[in-house]
């Protein structure tokens, strides 16, 4: 009776995820396999013939891969080194982290507008400091892309690092630097593999957000597409809502295919987690 009633607590939320989430990415899919009544993969056919398809959808790839690299990078140092505080800093740390996510990501890029442009910030202060003569190309390249996408995610995998961090025993560092091991080998060798869960479900959350991001793409890639942008144009701009549709399969897809790859890499890394 009492499991009767906690599978019943769930049912409105399932509902309202199977009307307005499930049933609508069905339908989409299953529209983009027929085409007057007949069953076809022209859409699918069409795209990956294409090269300028092809271009779109790999410079979206290389721009989602080099951000979650990035994101590892930056936010496995500070997420050790908040874990590692006492719980009062540890919590000022946190909130500093969260607060970027507070602010809009439509502010965000517009901010870095204004410091990546040819007479923004950062060229005026390279240029200042002799450091080069003409303004550098940044604002509108995927260069451009990669550093919003960075500061617009980097705070996910912080917080899904610091969660597994701060639970990691530090008697065990200490163990392996007792048996021998010197303090790098001990971090790679011990904490490394213990934090990978975090390491996986931030990567998925980075990349997944970095792949169907649009607002920050937009903004700071200019005329450089990216499946996101491109999906926008066709849907709302040339009202080709069939190859929307088919594109909108294919990000899903992918979102899957990398979800299953970071869980057997999960499991090669960390058999026993």
């Amino acid at each position: 009776m009492k499991k009767t009633y906690l599978y019943l607590l769930l049912l409105p939320g399932l509902l309202f995820l199977t009307v307005f989430m499930v049933v609508p990415i069905l339908l989409t899919i299953g529209s983009t396999f027929f085409n007057k009544g007949s069953f076809t993969l022209a859409g699918y056919w069409s795209f990956f013939k294409d090269p300028y398809f092809l271009k779109i959808l790999w410079t979206t790839l290389r721009v989602s891969v080099v951000t979650t690299l990035l994101c590892i990078l930056v936010g496995f140092p500070v997420a050790y080194f908040i874990s590692k505080q006492s719980p009062r800093q540890k919590a000022i740390l946190l909130a500093l982290a969260i607060f970027p996510l507070l602010t809009s990501s439509v502010v965000r890029s517009f901010s870095w507008m204004i410091i990546l442009g040819k007479k923004g910030l950062l060229n005026n202060a390279l240029i200042a400091i002799g450091l080069i003569k003409e303004p550098l190309d940044i604002l509108y390249t995927p260069a451009a892309m990669m550093i919003g996408l960075v500061h617009l995610f980097l705070p996910l995998i912080i917080i899904t690092l610091v969660g597994v961090l701060e639970n990691i025993d530090p008697d065990l560092l200490k163990a392996a630097e007792s048996l021998g091991a010197g303090r790098f080998t001990a971090f790679v060798k011990v904490i490394v593999p213990l934090s990978v869960p975090g390491l996986i479900i931030g990567s998925i959350l980075v990349f997944v957000g970095s792949l169907t991001a649009y607002t920050t793409p937009a903004l700071l890639g200019g005329k450089q597409r990216v499946i996101s942008t491109f999906l926008y144009q066709n849907a709302i701009t040339l009202n080709d809502w069939y190859l929307a549709s088919v594109i909108a399969v294919i990000m899903i897809v992918i979102t899957f295919v990398v979800i299953a790859l970071m869980n057997k890499l999960a499991v090669k890394l960390n058999p026993k987690g």
